[in-house]
């Protein structure tokens, strides 16, 4: 639904928007002291913080479910395998594509902005989950991201970025960035490509406005082994996991006119 149609959905979407942001801290503030306690039971031998992340996701499940504006649908999962270390990449749409990424119950670490991190509960189960902070003005800081990233994944852990830098302003693709490939590179790891669409119209970007869209998509891509780039730049890299999750997103749109 498109969120300009008529003054009465503009009304029920800021009601659903209200109930949906209360909700979404109520319950975090509910499940916090459980993750909490988790990590102190876990913070000795679960290094990975495998655990911690595992009921992370069933949090964003618990505050996906309570929407009744949203609905996600997942292809291709089984694509992954769990016993490999991936670079993830997504398109970014929104605010609610973490939560949908979420859903794959797969373990990986976050990069993401720092000042996250220091909102209430949700920023401080981040912290928890030893997921990776970055300020994006700073040059330093995103060269303490790639280390420290590089050292998560030869620890095990799959990464997931968003090589767009931030989220879509109109819709559309933007340009990636190079960093998340660079990191394939130097880890030789393979990269997973995932499509994510819908999302934008469930949340605009600067706005806490949420809209009905039951047609959210979550779409596992083929891996792409290590060995079938290692002979690539970062850019060329950039431009093929680009083209193909382009040609995922015009696939939909195709399908949905």
């Amino acid at each position: 639904m498109n969120p300009e149609e008529k003054p009465v959905h503009r009304i029920i979407d800021h009601l659903v928007s209200y109930y949906f942001w209360f909700s979404l801290f109520f319950i975090s503030g509910i499940l916090f002291p459980f993750t909490f306690l988790a990590w102190l039971l876990t913070v000795f031998f679960d290094k990975r913080r495998f655990i911690l992340h595992k009921m992370t996701c069933g949090w964003a499940t618990i505050v996906l479910a309570i929407n009744p504006y949203w609905k996600t649908h997942i292809e291709g999962k089984k694509k992954i395998n769990p016993k490999t270390t991936y670079i993830m990449v997504s398109n970014h749409q929104s605010g609610a594509d973490i939560l949908v990424l979420f859903k794959l119950y797969n373990h990986y670490k976050w990069v993401a902005k720092r000042s996250l991190f220091f909102y209430p509960f949700i920023g401080w189960n981040m912290w928890l989950n030893g997921y990776i902070s970055i300020v994006r003005t700073r040059g330093k800081s995103k060269l303490m991201m790639m280390d420290k990233a590089a050292n998560a994944v030869k620890e095990g852990n799959s990464m997931i970025l968003f090589p767009e830098g931030t989220r879509t302003r109109d819709g559309n693709l933007q340009p990636f960035k190079t960093g998340a490939f660079r990191l394939a590179l130097d880890t030789k790891s393979p990269i997973l490509p995932i499509v994510i669409i819908g999302t934008y119209y469930a949340i605009n970007k600067n706005s806490l406005v949420i809209h009905k869209n039951h047609n959210i998509r979550l779409v596992v891509l083929d891996p792409v082994p290590y060995e079938e780039f290692a002979h690539m730049d970062p850019k060329e890299i950039a431009t093929k996991i680009h083209d193909l999750i382009q040609v995922e997103i015009d696939k939909s749109n195709l399908t949905t006119k």
